[in-house]
C-alpha cells in the first residue's frame, strides 16, 4: 500500500492540487480514467469553442450582404479536416500534461478508475493507495434520459458530437440548455439543418428578458418545437425518428433526421467511486454533499467542481483548487469559502454573458422594480458600434439596488457578450456605484458604451 500527502481523483478541475503541492514537495497521485485535461479540455468547453468559432465565421459570411460584401455560395466546409484539427490541437494539449507528470519526481499519474476499498483507502488498477488528503474532482457527465427506444440508437450527446467524423444533413437536438445551443449553433452555422426539440423553453436560467429576445433570434434561425415531451425514439437504415408530444393538447408529431443529439443536462461522475464503501455521502442526484471547506461527510476527504453541485463551469473549479490549495497547504485557515461574483457565457450566435442576480430572481425574493432595484438597459442598436455591426438583436440589462445604487446583476445578449460581461463582473466585485460606472471614460466607438448606456438608461429612473 502506497501512502502520498495527496491523492486527486480526477485528471480535469483537480489539476490545482497536483502540480503547485508537487512543486513544493509534496507527494501527489493522481488518477484519472480517461484524457487529462477532463471535460472541458477533452469534450467540452475547449473542443466546442474552436469549432464554433468557425460557425461564428460562416454566420458572418452569410450576412455579408449586409455590408455590401457579395459572397459566393455555396461555400464548403471540410468537416472531416475541421473535427480532426480541433480533436488532434486537443489531444496533443492533453497528452502534454502527462508528459509534464511524468517529469515531476513528487506526480505519480494512473491510468485507471479510482474506487474506494474504505474511507482511507483508494484502488485503482489493483493498486492501494492511501493519503493525509483526497480530493475528489470527477466531474460529471451528459444526462441520458428514459425515452423509449433512445438507448438502442446510435444518438450522440457533447461528448460524440464533438468528434463526428462526417457532417449530418439534419441534425435534431433535444434540449434547450447552454449545451444544446451552442452546439445547435454549430452544426447549423457550417450547413447542417437544425430542428430543436424544446420542454420549456431556450436558456431557461438566463434572465427574463435574455431568454426572451434569444428564442426570438434563435427560433428564427432554427425551426424549434416549444412545450414538448419527447416519447420515442427509433433508428432504421441511418434515419431517427423522433416522436414528440404537445405537452397541453396532447398532438404528436414524428420528425426524422439522420442525427439526434440529447443535451437535457448533466449528471455527476459519482457512480464508479464505491461511495458505498464509505461514509461520503451524496444528495439525491449523486452530487457529493460538501461543507463549508469543500470538505465532505468524511474528514480529510474533499469535492470540488461539477460533482459537488456548486457551480459547474471550468473557472469555478479552477476557484476551488486554488482556494483550497491556500486552505489546506500554502496559507493554512480555517475559513470558509467565499466566492466572488460567478459568471458565465454561452458562446451560441447570439452570444449571451451574465453575472450577479438576474430580475428573475429579484421578483422571487419579493422585490419590486423601481422600488428596491433599478434597470438600466440599452440595445445593441442604439449604440455607434452596434449601428456599425448591423445589429438586429442584444442588449445590455443592468440591475441596481435603489438603496445603494451599487451593481447587483448584469445581462447581456449579443456580440462579444462573453468579453463585455467582464467589465460589470469587475463593477460588482468592487462593489461599484452607478456614480462609479457612469464616472468612467468609455471609448468611442466601442461596444461597451452600452453598458455606460444603460447606466444613463438607470440614472433616469431615480428621483432628481
Amino acid at each position: 500500500m502506497k501512502h502520498y500527502d495527496i491523492i486527486v481523483i480526477g485528471g480535469g478541475g483537480g489539476t490545482k492540487l497536483v502540480s503547485p503541492p508537487a512543486r513544493a514537495g509534496l507527494k501527489v497521485a493522481v488518477i484519472e480514467k480517461e484524457a487529462l485535461g477532463g471535460t472541458c479540455l477533452n469534450r467540452g468547453c475547449i473542443p466546442s469553442k474552436m469549432l464554433i468559432h468557425p460557425a461564428d465565421v460562416a454566420h458572418e459570411i452569410d450576412n455579408a450582404h449586409l455590408y455590401n460584401i457579395t459572397v459566393k455560395k455555396p461555400y464548403k466546409v471540410n468537416f472531416s479536416k475541421l473535427v480532426n484539427s480541433v480533436s488532434t490541437q486537443v489531444d496533443g494539449t492533453s497528452d502534454r500534461i502527462g508528459v509534464a507528470y511524468k517529469k515531476n519526481k513528487n506526480i505519480d499519474y494512473y491510468h485507471g478508475t479510482a474506487t474506494f476499498i474504505s474511507n482511507d483507502v483508494v484502488d485503482v488498477n489493483g493498486k492501494k493507495l492511501t493519503a493525509d488528503k483526497i480530493i475528489v474532482a470527477v466531474g460529471s457527465r451528459a444526462r441520458v434520459p428514459d425515452i423509449e427506444g433512445l438507448s438502442s440508437t446510435p444518438f450522440m450527446t457533447s461528448r460524440e458530437a464533438l468528434r463526428q467524423k462526417k457532417q449530418p444533413k439534419k441534425l435534431i437536438v433535444i434540449g434547450g440548455g447552454y449545451i444544446g445551443v451552442e452546439l445547435g449553433h454549430f452544426y447549423g452555422g457550417i450547413g447542417t439543418k437544425i430542428e430543436f426539440v424544446v420542454r420549456s423553453g431556450f436558456v431557461g436560467k438566463e434572465d427574463k428578458d435574455v431568454r426572451k429576445e434569444f428564442t426570438r433570434v434563435f427560433s428564427e434561425r432554427h425551426k424549434t418545437h416549444f412545450n414538448v415531451t419527447t416519447r420515442k425514439v427509433s433508428y432504421k437504415n441511418g434515419m431517427f425518428t423522433v416522436t414528440i408530444e404537445n405537452r397541453d393538447t396532447g398532438e404528436k408529431k414524428r420528425l426524422r433526421a439522420d442525427a439526434l443529439l440529447v443535451a437535457v443536462g448533466i449528471v455527476p461522475n459519482t457512480n464508479t467511486l464505491h461511495l458505498e464503501n464509505t461514509k461520503i455521502k451524496t444528495d439525491k442526484r449523486g452530487f457529493v454533499v460538501t461543507d463549508k471547506r469543500l470538505q465532505t461527510t468524511v474528514k480529510n476527504i474533499y469535492a470540488i467542481g461539477d460533482c459537488n453541485g456548486r457551480f459547474f463551469f471550468r473557472h469555478s473549479v479552477n476557484f476551488e483548487g486554488e482556494w483550497l490549495y491556500k486552505a489546506l497547504f500554502s496559507h493554512p485557515h480555517n475559513k470558509p469559502i467565499s466566492y466572488p461574483p460567478m459568471p458565465h457565457a454561452i458562446f451560441s450566435n447570439p452570444q449571451i454573458g451574465g453575472v450577479g442576480v438576474t430580475e428573475d430572481e429579484l421578483e422571487k425574493q419579493g422585490k419590486k422594480i423601481d422600488k428596491d432595484y433599478i434597470v438600466g438597459m440599452n440595445h445593441y442598436k442604439d449604440s455607434a458600434m452596434g449601428d456599425a455591426l448591423r445589429s438586429d438583436h442584444g442588449f445590455v440589462k443592468l440591475l441596481f439596488d435603489k438603496k445603494t445604487q451599487k451593481l447587483i446583476g448584469a445581462h447581456i445578449i449579443g456580440p462579444e457578450a462573453s468579453d463585455m460581461i467582464h467589465m460589470c463582473i469587475a463593477f460588482i466585485t468592487m462593489k461599484a456605484t452607478l456614480t462609479h460606472m457612469l464616472d468612467m471614460i468609455y471609448v468611442h466607438p466601442a461596444l461597451p458604451e452600452n453598458v455606460r448606456n444603460a447606466c444613463r438608461d438607470a440614472r433616469m429612473k431615480y428621483p432628481s
